[in-house]
Protein backbone atom coordinates (compact mmCIF):
# COMPACT_ATOMS: atom_id res chain seq x y z
CA UNK A 1 0.00 0.00 0.00
CA UNK A 2 1.30 3.43 -0.89
CA UNK A 3 1.05 5.72 2.10
CA UNK A 4 2.32 9.30 1.86
CA UNK A 5 5.44 8.20 3.77
CA UNK A 6 6.28 5.30 1.45
CA UNK A 7 5.65 7.45 -1.61
CA UNK A 8 7.88 10.18 -0.17
CA UNK A 9 10.65 7.68 0.66
CA UNK A 10 10.47 6.25 -2.83
CA UNK A 11 10.55 9.76 -4.36
CA UNK A 12 13.51 10.83 -2.23
CA UNK A 13 15.28 7.60 -3.09
CA UNK A 14 14.65 8.14 -6.80
CA UNK A 15 15.84 11.75 -6.54
CA UNK A 16 19.04 10.57 -4.88
CA UNK A 17 19.51 7.86 -7.51
CA UNK A 18 19.07 10.41 -10.29
CA UNK A 19 21.68 12.67 -8.68
CA UNK A 20 24.07 9.73 -8.36
CA UNK A 21 23.45 8.67 -11.96
CA UNK A 22 24.11 12.23 -13.13
CA UNK A 23 27.47 12.01 -11.37
CA UNK A 24 28.26 8.91 -13.43
CA UNK A 25 27.21 6.18 -10.98
CA UNK A 26 26.28 3.29 -13.27
CA UNK A 27 24.75 1.28 -10.41
CA UNK A 28 22.31 4.11 -9.67
CA UNK A 29 21.27 4.23 -13.33
CA UNK A 30 20.80 0.44 -13.42
CA UNK A 31 18.57 0.69 -10.33
CA UNK A 32 16.47 3.39 -12.02
CA UNK A 33 16.15 1.29 -15.17
CA UNK A 34 15.00 -1.69 -13.13
CA UNK A 35 12.36 0.42 -11.39
CA UNK A 36 10.88 1.63 -14.67
CA UNK A 37 11.69 -1.03 -17.27
CA UNK A 38 8.35 -2.83 -17.00
CA UNK A 39 6.32 0.34 -17.57
CA UNK A 40 8.55 1.39 -20.47
CA UNK A 41 8.33 -2.05 -22.10
CA UNK A 42 4.55 -2.24 -21.63
CA UNK A 43 3.99 1.14 -23.25
CA UNK A 44 6.23 0.18 -26.17
CA UNK A 45 4.40 -3.13 -26.53
CA UNK A 46 1.02 -1.42 -26.40
CA UNK A 47 2.03 1.01 -29.14
CA UNK A 48 3.93 -1.46 -31.34
CA UNK A 49 2.16 -4.77 -30.72
CA UNK A 50 5.34 -6.82 -31.00
CA UNK A 51 7.44 -7.94 -28.03
CA UNK A 52 10.75 -7.95 -29.91
CA UNK A 53 10.18 -4.46 -31.29
CA UNK A 54 9.05 -3.28 -27.85
CA UNK A 55 12.26 -4.59 -26.27
CA UNK A 56 14.36 -2.78 -28.87
CA UNK A 57 12.45 0.47 -28.40
CA UNK A 58 12.60 0.20 -24.60
CA UNK A 59 16.36 -0.29 -24.75
CA UNK A 60 16.76 2.67 -27.09
CA UNK A 61 14.54 4.81 -24.84
CA UNK A 62 16.78 4.09 -21.86
CA UNK A 63 19.91 4.84 -23.90
CA UNK A 64 18.45 8.19 -24.96
CA UNK A 65 17.38 8.95 -21.39
CA UNK A 66 20.89 8.16 -20.16
CA UNK A 67 22.39 10.52 -22.73
CA UNK A 68 19.96 13.31 -21.77
CA UNK A 69 20.05 12.69 -18.01
CA UNK A 70 22.24 15.73 -17.34
CA UNK A 71 19.44 17.94 -18.72
CA UNK A 72 16.69 16.20 -16.68
CA UNK A 73 15.17 18.20 -13.80
CA UNK A 74 15.61 15.84 -10.83
CA UNK A 75 12.74 17.55 -8.99
CA UNK A 76 10.33 15.97 -11.46
CA UNK A 77 9.29 12.31 -11.37
CA UNK A 78 11.33 10.21 -13.77
CA UNK A 79 8.59 7.86 -15.04
CA UNK A 80 6.58 10.40 -17.12
CA UNK A 81 9.80 11.61 -18.74
CA UNK A 82 10.86 8.05 -19.59
CA UNK A 83 7.40 7.28 -20.98
CA UNK A 84 7.53 10.42 -23.11
CA UNK A 85 10.87 9.29 -24.56
CA UNK A 86 9.45 5.80 -25.11
CA UNK A 87 6.39 7.17 -26.88
CA UNK A 88 8.58 9.26 -29.19
CA UNK A 89 10.81 6.26 -29.91
CA UNK A 90 7.74 4.20 -30.80
CA UNK A 91 6.66 6.85 -33.30
CA UNK A 92 10.17 6.92 -34.78
CA UNK A 93 10.16 3.13 -34.99
CA UNK A 94 6.87 3.15 -36.86
CA UNK A 95 8.16 5.68 -39.37
CA UNK A 96 10.93 3.37 -40.43
CA UNK A 97 9.82 1.90 -43.76
CA UNK A 98 11.89 -1.24 -43.32
CA UNK A 99 10.34 -2.07 -39.98
CA UNK A 100 6.90 -1.13 -41.22
CA UNK A 101 7.17 -3.63 -44.08
CA UNK A 102 8.44 -6.32 -41.71
CA UNK A 103 5.49 -5.62 -39.43
CA UNK A 104 3.09 -6.03 -42.35
CA UNK A 105 4.55 -9.48 -42.93
CA UNK A 106 3.81 -10.37 -39.33
CA UNK A 107 0.33 -8.82 -39.31
CA UNK A 108 -2.18 -11.26 -37.97
CA UNK A 109 0.43 -13.36 -36.17
CA UNK A 110 0.23 -10.99 -33.21
CA UNK A 111 -3.45 -11.61 -32.61
CA UNK A 112 -3.94 -13.55 -29.41
CA UNK A 113 -5.54 -16.96 -29.74
CA UNK A 114 -9.26 -17.00 -28.96
CA UNK A 115 -9.95 -17.71 -25.34
CA UNK A 116 -11.71 -20.97 -24.61
CA UNK A 117 -14.23 -20.02 -21.89
CA UNK A 118 -14.45 -23.66 -20.76
CA UNK A 119 -10.70 -23.85 -20.21
CA UNK A 120 -10.14 -20.37 -18.76
CA UNK A 121 -11.55 -18.56 -15.80
CA UNK A 122 -14.13 -15.92 -16.65
CA UNK A 123 -11.90 -13.21 -15.23
CA UNK A 124 -8.99 -14.15 -17.48
CA UNK A 125 -11.29 -14.13 -20.48
CA UNK A 126 -12.61 -10.69 -19.61
CA UNK A 127 -9.05 -9.38 -19.22
CA UNK A 128 -8.17 -10.74 -22.66
CA UNK A 129 -11.25 -9.13 -24.17
CA UNK A 130 -10.41 -5.84 -22.52
CA UNK A 131 -6.84 -5.97 -23.85
CA UNK A 132 -8.07 -6.78 -27.37
CA UNK A 133 -10.60 -3.96 -27.22
CA UNK A 134 -8.00 -1.44 -26.06
CA UNK A 135 -5.61 -2.55 -28.83
CA UNK A 136 -8.31 -1.81 -31.43
CA UNK A 137 -8.73 1.80 -30.33
CA UNK A 138 -6.87 4.75 -31.83
CA UNK A 139 -3.29 5.11 -30.60
CA UNK A 140 -4.13 8.29 -28.66
CA UNK A 141 -6.94 6.45 -26.85
CA UNK A 142 -4.64 3.49 -26.11
CA UNK A 143 -2.00 5.79 -24.64
CA UNK A 144 -4.27 7.65 -22.26
CA UNK A 145 -6.03 4.46 -21.09
CA UNK A 146 -2.73 2.67 -20.60
CA UNK A 147 -1.09 5.49 -18.66
CA UNK A 148 -4.07 6.30 -16.42
CA UNK A 149 -5.73 2.89 -16.00
CA UNK A 150 -2.99 0.29 -16.40
CA UNK A 151 0.01 2.19 -15.01
CA UNK A 152 -2.19 4.27 -12.69
CA UNK A 153 -0.26 7.48 -13.33
CA UNK A 154 -1.76 10.66 -11.95
CA UNK A 155 -3.46 13.11 -14.30
CA UNK A 156 -0.42 15.38 -14.01
CA UNK A 157 2.06 12.57 -14.76
CA UNK A 158 -0.02 11.46 -17.72
CA UNK A 159 -0.17 15.05 -18.98
CA UNK A 160 3.62 15.29 -18.75
CA UNK A 161 4.13 12.00 -20.60
CA UNK A 162 1.71 13.00 -23.38
CA UNK A 163 2.79 16.67 -23.49
CA UNK A 164 -0.76 17.94 -23.01
CA UNK A 165 -2.63 19.89 -20.34
CA UNK A 166 -4.17 17.98 -17.39
CA UNK A 167 -7.65 18.99 -18.55
CA UNK A 168 -6.91 17.45 -21.93
CA UNK A 169 -5.97 14.18 -20.21
CA UNK A 170 -9.31 14.14 -18.40
CA UNK A 171 -11.35 14.79 -21.53
CA UNK A 172 -9.32 12.35 -23.67
CA UNK A 173 -9.69 9.65 -21.02
CA UNK A 174 -13.42 10.20 -20.78
CA UNK A 175 -13.87 9.96 -24.55
CA UNK A 176 -11.47 7.01 -24.84
CA UNK A 177 -13.31 5.06 -22.14
CA UNK A 178 -16.62 5.79 -23.86
CA UNK A 179 -15.24 4.47 -27.18
CA UNK A 180 -13.86 1.43 -25.35
CA UNK A 181 -17.25 0.80 -23.74
CA UNK A 182 -19.00 1.07 -27.13
CA UNK A 183 -16.50 -1.30 -28.78
CA UNK A 184 -16.92 -3.90 -26.05
CA UNK A 185 -20.72 -3.61 -26.15
CA UNK A 186 -20.70 -3.99 -29.93
CA UNK A 187 -18.15 -6.80 -30.29
CA UNK A 188 -18.81 -8.67 -27.04
CA UNK A 189 -22.49 -8.11 -26.20
CA UNK A 190 -22.32 -10.80 -23.50
CA UNK A 191 -20.18 -8.37 -21.49
CA UNK A 192 -22.63 -5.49 -21.83
CA UNK A 193 -23.57 -5.60 -18.13
CA UNK A 194 -19.91 -5.69 -17.03
CA UNK A 195 -19.02 -2.52 -18.93
CA UNK A 196 -22.10 -0.62 -17.87
CA UNK A 197 -20.85 -0.57 -14.27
Amino acid sequence: MNTPCTVWRRFVSETEQIAQAKRGDDAAWVALVRQHQEAVFRLAYLLLGDADDAEDVAQEAFVRAWRALDRFDADRPLRPWLLEITRNQCFNWRRSARRYLAALGRWGADEPAPVDPDAQLAEAWQATVLWQAVRRLRVADQEVIYLRCFLELSVEETATALKVAPGTVKSRLSRALQRLRERIEHEWPELREEVAE
